[in-house]
């Protein structure tokens, strides 16, 4: 069976609150979190990036079980912040890890779902027998106009997962998608920040794929929110995962442990695969797991893991960080110092 073998996450340390944001925009604090449910979100240091952060994901993901890097064949990277539009930051991963030179390498963009994509591609590729190991990666500096309402939840984040099919601490068992063409979200060439439909974001954008994925993965695999223990959906905010969750028949108690973004604010690409990441941090063998990414544009991937018995011998969960220790400790940051490390404010020569 084709599954995770092991996986990390890294989320930057720096944190900037909502009411600040609202403040020096004049705005009401207390409206725009109990609107979205977000309290605060990750603000990436001077030095880092989608790159920086997918590598620090991938080492941790090695630093939980000895795998040998030379051994994944295929390294991608799902973010819509890449720092460079010509020069793929697959490459720059695979180096830092010691996977190159064998190895095919790839970036991934489809707005917040590119790093489920990734996942999708590694399972084809182990099944078929063209790698042992694939590296599936979502990573993401996401961006947000200044005052806009994007800025109060674009976060820095990202999640590494290997893929593989000797003893996987979690059995990928099916993944089916949901695609259409709905421009509810996009960035053109050259632009520094995305622009949005506005009222097109939830529907007909975030709940028509999300559940439509969702039913697809319940009809294909002839099963109802109540066969599985945990479920995590996209979370652009907490309402809509929270939304989505209860009108497809799931609990709040089963998306809990993997509800990240009132602390963490929107990953974009890390968003949906660190929910899975603090899933993984406290499942037990047998747990079932359903995910469910989403991608303005506009799409969803859709994934039935069952964990195993290997998690228990086969992973050192603790020889890395959690998410929820990645999460504690914040350093914060005012408005000014978040717009220097967000490179909003530039000195001039």
């Amino acid at each position: 069976m084709v599954g995770i073998i092991t996986y990390g996450v890294y989320i930057p340390r720096y944190r900037i609150k909502v009411e600040e944001i609202a403040r020096v925009w004049g705005a009401n604090a207390s409206d725009i979190t109990g609107g979205l449910g977000v309290f605060e979100k990750s603000v990436p240091d001077m030095d880092e990036d989608a790159a920086t952060i997918a590598v620090e994901a991938a080492r941790n993901a090695l630093r939980r079980r000895a795998i040998n890097p030379e051994e994944i064949g295929a390294v991608y990277v799902g973010s819509e912040s890449h720092p460079y539009a010509v020069k793929p930051t697959a490459c720059t991963v695979g180096e830092a890890i010691g996977a190159t030179p064998v190895m095919t390498a790839a970036d991934y963009e489809f707005a917040c779902k590119a790093g489920t994509a990734a996942i999708q591609t590694c399972m084809g590729m182990v099944k078929s027998g063209m790698i042992k190991y694939g590296l599936a990666i979502g990573s993401d500096v996401s961006q947000g106009a200044p005052g806009d309402a994007l800025e109060y939840t674009a976060a820095a984040g990202g999640a590494a997962f290997i893929i593989g099919n000797d003893d996987p601490i979690a059995t990928l068992n099916h993944t089916c998608s949901f695609t259409t063409d709905t421009p509810d979200f996009w960035r053109r060439e050259g632009q520094d920040y995305p622009r949005h439909g506005g009222r097109f974001t939830g529907d007909p954008g975030y709940f028509k794929h999300v559940k439509g994925a969702s039913r697809l993965m319940f009809e294909q695999m002839k099963t109802t929110a109540k066969d599985y223990t945990y479920a995590v959906f996209h979370q652009p905010n907490a309402k809509f995962p929270q939304k989505v969750a209860k009108d497809l028949g799931f609990s709040m108690e089963q998306i809990k442990p993997g509800l990240a973004v009132p602390r963490l604010g929107n990953t974009y690409s890390g968003a949906s695969p660190i929910g899975l990441a603090a899933t993984l941090d406290i499942a037990k063998p047998g747990d079932h797991i359903f995910v469910c990414s989403f991608g303005s544009g506009a799409g969803s991937d859709a994934f039935d893991i069952t964990v195993t018995d290997a998690i228990k011998d086969k992973i050192n969960r603790a020889a890395a960080p959690s998410v929820e220790k990645l999460l504690a400790n914040p350093i914060y940051l005012d408005y000014a110092k978040y717009a220097k490390h967000k490179g909003k404010l530039v000195m001039q020569a």
